[in-house]
């Protein structure tokens, strides 16, 4: 029987070629799966038949933006997932969901392999690879890019010769990667760290110098999910595709970082995610209200772990499926109302409310009716003191107390 490989298909030169070099180097069958998580462009029955018509035996193409936004999307909001503080994992939680459907195809069409298009010094083959072993240990992995020598130059050399229904272009100097979540470019002269990033870098957020007129947005949450905007209920999906649209005419969401790449190099990425930095800020402001202080605490920490985790490709870990025990328990009371203004670049929050939150206006007030007891604070205060202080005399008893310094001084005079 002949040997067949599963290749996850984007539709354009660099897989579209990956097909016949795949069977030139192999001669193994090739089956192409395209999943859309919500990078637009051209519709999935085009894309299957151009896999076919390079060569593919067999092509699967899967409608995955509900079960993106749902799955993998929302436990991120809930995690407040920002890599390094800044990125909100657009490439990261891709990954995951689309090699379910390639493990999937490759179960349903007794493949051997599967394959992918990424490079030997990125982050996604990783992912790719870890996620793909992590659910079928069974399966081998290649990557016609890193082990097959293509190069982009073969790739339009090779559809030049072979006539293959793709186009062929050497202009873009960006590698972009998008989705519902966001989009990600890196490459050509953002190389150059010293370089600002031009207008034609962006596609999902408008300059944020000249904005419309400011945005007023209410968004509802139920455990930590955005349920609706507005007053007008939403799924998971319609939910950042219209904060996409709204924080994005504003220009919320452009991030431009140096990333440390898991790999062990530096990476310049520039990122536009409206939808997911609006939501996340609303999310976190909400929390701020629900958590106690020790949980909100411990969060943060859990949060940066999860993210660190599946930044790495351990979306199907056993630590990270823990983790999201654990964050899943935290937004039992994550319930409530954000408003935000969206404007010139900034989600910026303007009101809140929960009835499940721990804000009491009558322990907080300085006004009449305040419910806190004042003459609790001394004795508190001594007691919370009493380490520090037993500590900082044991230093003055051995010639070790603080020194003054200059205030001893200015004192004196």
């Amino acid at each position: 029987m002949t040997e067949r490989i599963v290749l996850a298909y984007s539709g354009g030169l660099d897989t579209s070629v990956a097909i016949g070099w795949i069977h030139d180097a192999t001669g193994a069958e090739v089956i192409a799966c395209a999943v859309d998580v919500g990078q637009g462009g051209e519709d999935l029955d085009v894309i299957r038949q151009r896999a076919l018509d390079c060569g593919a035996v067999e092509a699967v193409v899967a409608d995955a933006r509900d079960e993106f936004a749902t799955e993998y999307c929302m436990p991120a909001l809930k995690a407040n997932a920002l890599y390094m503080d800044a990125y909100p994992v657009v490439s990261a939680i891709s990954r995951p969901v689309i090699t379910k459907h390639l493990v999937a195809a490759a179960k349903k069409y007794g493949a051997s392999t599967v394959s992918h298009g990424c490079t030997g010094k990125g982050n996604d083959q990783v992912r790719f690879e870890v996620s793909i072993t992590s659910l079928a240990p069974e399966l081998k992995c290649i990557a016609p890019v890193r082990d097959l020598a293509l190069t982009r130059d073969k790739a339009i050399d090779y559809a030049e010769r072979k006539g293959l229904p793709i186009e062929t272009t050497k202009h873009n100097p960006f590698s972009i990667d998008q989705n519902v979540w966001g989009r990600a470019v890196e490459t050509g002269y953002l190389e150059d760290i010293w370089n600002e990033p031009t207008k034609d870098v962006y596609t999902y957020t408008d300059d944020p110098a000249f904005p419309p007129v400011a945005d007023e947005v209410t968004i509802s949450f139920a455990e930590g999910i955005p349920v609706r905007i507005d007053g007008r209920p939403v799924t998971p999906l319609q939910a950042i595709q219209e904060m996409n649209r709204r924080a994005g005419a504003q220009g919320v969401g452009r991030i431009d970082i140096v990333e440390d790449r898991l790999v062990g190099i530096k990476s310049r990425e520039v990122y536009e995610a409206p939808g997911a930095m609006a939501l996340i800020a609303a999310h976190q402001e909400l929390e701020r209200v629900t958590l106690e202080r020790e949980q909100a605490r411990f969060k943060r920490t859990v949060g940066d772990r999860w993210t660190e985790l599946v930044y790495d490709g351990q979306w199907f870990s056993p630590l990270k499926k823990s983790l999201d025990t654990f964050i899943d328990d935290t937004q039992r009371y994550v319930n409530g109302d954000i408003r935000m203004i969206l404007h010139g670049g900034r989600a910026q929050v303007t009101g809140r409310r929960s009835e499940t939150g721990l804000y009491d206006f009558n322990l907080a007030t300085y006004d009449e009716g305040d419910a806190f007891d004042q003459s609790h604070a001394k004795g508190f205060i001594e007691i919370y003191g009493l380490a520090a202080k037993q500590a900082a005399a044991r230093d003055v008893a051995n010639g070790n107390g603080e020194d003054l310094g200059e205030a001893a001084q200015q004192d004196d005079a």
